[in-house]
Formats: structure tokens, C-alpha cells, sequence
């Protein structure tokens, strides 16, 4: 846990794939990102997980958008930026099926201009199904060990943090392993695990997300972790991880766009909010930016 009861809640503001839905507003263009961003970080957020959209919405891996939607943030917030390593995928308009970005493509998001704070990637191949995150159709979503460590390389070398998106118990022994080979020290004060439920075939049960905690702090006793879920199941697994002390949680539309009592949050500061208030029930408040900066090591 932080010092002083802190937790740092983080927002996944849009995801690749949604859209606007049910009163929801997804911010998808660089400016309605970072009005977005500030709005969440006078709500508590300490950290916001983005998603470039192309000029019509769709997602993009194009580094010169990133650079923008970057630029906008910081011109009105000092929240920390994450951004993602997944993209998302585009679909062939001759054949409607999915087409998923590159190794090459995904590796050029480590290095933007101006450049983010924070780094992400998932810590193992899924089959991913999440309606509620845009992908209504269940595909695989591969994450080469190739990947994972060039990017665990490259991130580290640039004295960042990195989050590993765990949603089997299988990643973390993939890492613990990566580590025993001397990739990185798995006793290093900025090791980072966010546990998930509901994504693609593990289910968003407590038993579930337990397990991999458990591990995770078995296996990386020093690690900062976190927790979030998809749909209607995130703000339970967010009061679970909270009930546990965690370091932090993880809200917003990339996952869901309901709050704890079923409603539909029109914004992403509502989501921020409620997290903050349920915290508050645990004796938690949201941490800085600045705490959360000392906490990740950056």
C-alpha cells in the first residue's frame, strides 16, 4: 500500500473500439481528450490510459496523433499518460474481418514525441471477448514473447514504469521466468501487475482475481498492483481490490460505462468519483500525481 492510505486510481478514457452509447461520451480527438483528462484528474485520477482514434473515431497506431492527443493533456493537466501497446485492431473493408496491428507497429508506440509517462502491455496471449470494451466477437489476441521482451527491454532502459495486464496466472510465471533469465529484477521497487476479471474466458469472480493476486505477490513481493473488470463486474473487483489494499484501480470507458449502482456514467470523472468514494469507505483517498509519480519511480 502507499504511504498515507493512497490509492492511485487510473482512467481508461476511450479504448480502440468504442463509441458513444447510452448517454456515455467517448472522447476520441486530441483536444476531447485532454478536457477529458483534466476533468478526471480534478475527480481524483493520478493517471490516464489512452487510445489514439483516427479524424473518423476508428483506433490508429499513427505516432504523429499520439504526439497531439499528448500535447493537449499536458496543456491542461499534470496527470501522468499512459499509453497503450495494444492499438486495438481495424477490420478489412473488403472481408469485415479483423486486422491486428504488427509487432513493428506496436513497438513504435515506445518511443512518441512528446513522450508519455507511463507504458503498458499485456502479459500473455488471450482469446479476448469484451462486448462492453467494443469487441462483441471472441478473438485471439496474441502478445509474442518477442514482444514482451523487447518492450520490457526498451521501457526499463528508459527508467519508466511498466504495467503487465494479467488475466491468467500463466503470465506471471511467463515473467517470473523472464526474470530468473536476468530480463529484469523482479525484485525492482516499480514491478507492476493490474489484475483483470472479465476479459476474454476468465471470469470476473473474486476467487478468480484472488488467485492471481496472490500470485502476483508471491511471486513479486515488492510489485505495485492493481486491480479493475469489464462491464457491469468492474466496480465489484475495484471494491475487492480496495477491501485488500491495493495500490491501485483502474475505472472508465475503455472497460465499462456503468457505475455501482447500474447507471450509466456520462463522463469518465463520474467513474473516477465513485472508485474515490468507495475508497473512502476503506479509509483510502486518492493519490497525487506527484505521490504516484514517487510510487512508480519515474
Amino acid at each position: 500500500m502507499l504511504a498515507g492510505n493512497k490509492v492511485i486510481i487510473t482512467v481508461a478514457i476511450n479504448g480502440g473500439m468504442q463509441q458513444d452509447r447510452d448517454g456515455a461520451i467517448v472522447p476520441k480527438q486530441p483536444a476531447e481528450i485532454g478536457e477529458a483528462a483534466a476533468r478526471c484528474h480534478a475527480a481524483g485520477a493520478a493517471m490516464i490510459h489512452v487510445h489514439a482514434r483516427d479524424p473518423q473515431g476508428k483506433n490508429s497506431g499513427d505516432r504523429a496523433i499520439y504526439g497531439e492527443i499528448i500535447r493537449q493533456i499536458r496543456a491542461r493537466s499534470p496527470i501522468l499518460i499512459q499509453t497503450t501497446n495494444g492499438i486495438g485492431v481495424r477490420r478489412d473493408a473488403a472481408t469485415g474481418q479483423f486486422i491486428w496491428p504488427t509487432d513493428k507497429e506496436r513497438l513504435g508506440l515506445l518511443d512518441l514525441d512528446p513522450p508519455q509517462d507511463l507504458f503498458g502491455i499485456a502479459g500473455g496471449s488471450a482469446d479476448f471477448h469484451n462486448p462492453e470494451g467494443g469487441y462483441p466477437e471472441e478473438v485471439p489476441y496474441v502478445n509474442s514473447p518477442a514482444l514482451l521482451r523487447q518492450t520490457i527491454q526498451a521501457v526499463y532502459a528508459k527508467g519508466s514504469a511498466l504495467e503487465y495486464e494479467i488475466v491468467e496466472a500463466s503470465s506471471l510465471h511467463r515473467l517470473a521466468r523472464y526474470a530468473g533469465e536476468g530480463l529484469f529484477d523482479r525484485h525492482r521497487d516499480n514491478m507492476w501487475l493490474l489484475h483483470g476479471g472479465g476479459f476474454g474466458a476468465t471470469p470476473p469472480i473474486a476467487r478468480n482475481v484472488l488467485f492471481n493476486i496472490d500470485e502476483g505477490q508471491r511471486l513479486f513481493p515488492r510489485a505495485i498492483w492493481g486491480v479493475t473488470a469489464t462491464g457491469r463486474d468492474m466496480f465489484r473487483i475495484v471494491t475487492l481490490g480496495l477491501s485488500l489494499g491495493c495500490d491501485l484501480v483502474r475505472v472508465g470507458f475503455e472497460d465499462g460505462i456503468h457505475l455501482p449502482d447500474g447507471s450509466v456514467a456520462r463522463d469518465n470523472s463520474e467513474m473516477v468519483r465513485a472508485a474515490a468514494q468507495i475508497a473512502s469507505l476503506y479509509g483510502l483517498t486518492p493519490a497525487t500525481v506527484a505521490e504516484a509519480r514517487a510510487r512508480f519511480g519515474i
